[in-house]
């Protein structure tokens, strides 16, 4: 095992290093919340408002006429996803943060194997532990600009949706709006996810999707899939990641972020979004010392999530049954 009592980084080096790989840093965070972000759509020097226009056109080709002229009146809608600027500052000891990076490489490729850390690696782990507190957030987080917390920093998707909801755009007569009439059981779970899947419109069934929902329901679809499949040839694996009846276009997405939700969504990937900035010189990452065996981290980013659009042809969301 490498020796931590040899690896002692001068401030210099810390501070060299935060300058040197600062954006790489800013994107820790992100990395860390790769098993959720996967499945939405990046959105790279987003800062502050962007508009998402959605432009549909009246203008269609009809039967031969010489003098055929089309009253095209062209409709666009704007969304908005907002970024919000955020900071941290974070005290760590070095000394302990190089022991447990050590233990863990020891523990991944033996002892004899284990690599040094250098004070890239140790600033990247502290950045990145910021991230699980951004991933618990990425559903429930509501905009506080008073608070002191990532759940404070933005409005996530579900906070959205409740908001669209509470406007009415969101609604069983605009079509994107279903509630469940009963509770989703190991019983009926697979019967449920078909009903979720034909209240879909007709377009956004023919797209590749994903539904959105909590690891119970994925725990009690496959459940109650063994139940009604038992003598299908193709049921040879426990877990069974599409919607049966979607033709293998509505994969179930489990997320740990959306334990105890009380609604699911259906959506492809390109219609969910986050915003993040890494490219202007507002986001920043400096480490200082200020005290005794303790080092500063101060960084500062962007974030924010939104849908690119909530019509019922790319939109759905499940009002589970209370």
């Amino acid at each position: 095992m490498a020796d931590n009592h040899q690896l002692v980084f001068s401030d210099a080096e810390y501070e060299k290093a935060a300058k040197q790989w600062g954006k790489e840093f800013l994107l820790m965070p992100l990395y860390s919340c790769m098993e959720t972000l996967q499945y939405m759509t990046g959105m790279p020097g987003t800062r502050y408002k962007v508009a998402l226009p959605t432009v549909e056109g009246n203008a269609q080709f009809a039967p031969y006429r010489s003098n055929r002229r089309s009253n095209d009146q062209t409709k666009v809608d704007f969304r908005e996803i907002e970024t919000f600027f955020g900071n941290v500052r974070i005290d760590f000891e070095p000394n302990k943060q190089i022991q447990m990076l050590i233990g863990q490489s020891a523990a991944f490729l033996g002892d004899g194997q284990a690599q040094a850390p250098s004070a890239k690696t140790v600033i990247a782990s502290v950045m990145k532990s910021l991230g699980a507190h951004l991933n618990d957030a990425l559903f429930t987080a509501v905009r506080n600009p008073n608070g002191d917390t990532t759940a404070d920093l933005f409005n996530g998707w579900g906070t959205i949706i409740d908001n669209e909801i509470g406007d009415g755009n969101i609604a069983a007569a605009k079509g994107n709006l279903l509630t469940l009439g009963e509770a989703i059981t190991s019983a009926n779970a697979v019967d449920i996810a078909k009903e979720i899947e034909r209240s879909c419109d007709p377009h956004l069934r023919g797209l590749e999707k994903f539904l959105f929902c909590d690891p119970d329901f994925a725990d009690k679809y496959n459940d109650a899939y063994l139940l009604t499949h038992p003598a299908v040839s193709y049921n040879k694996q426990y877990e069974q990641p599409f919607v049966e009846g979607s033709s293998k276009k509505t994969t179930i997405v489990p997320l740990d972020c959306l334990a105890g939700t009380d609604k699911y969504i259906v959506t492809p990937k390109s219609n969910i979004l986050y915003g993040y900035d890494n490219m202007s010189d507002l986001e920043t990452l400096e480490v200082k010392r200020y005290e005794p065996w303790v080092l500063t981290i101060a960084a500062a980013m962007f974030f924010g999530c939104q849908f690119y659009t909530i019509d019922k042809r790319f939109f759905n969301v499940v009002k589970l049954h209370q």
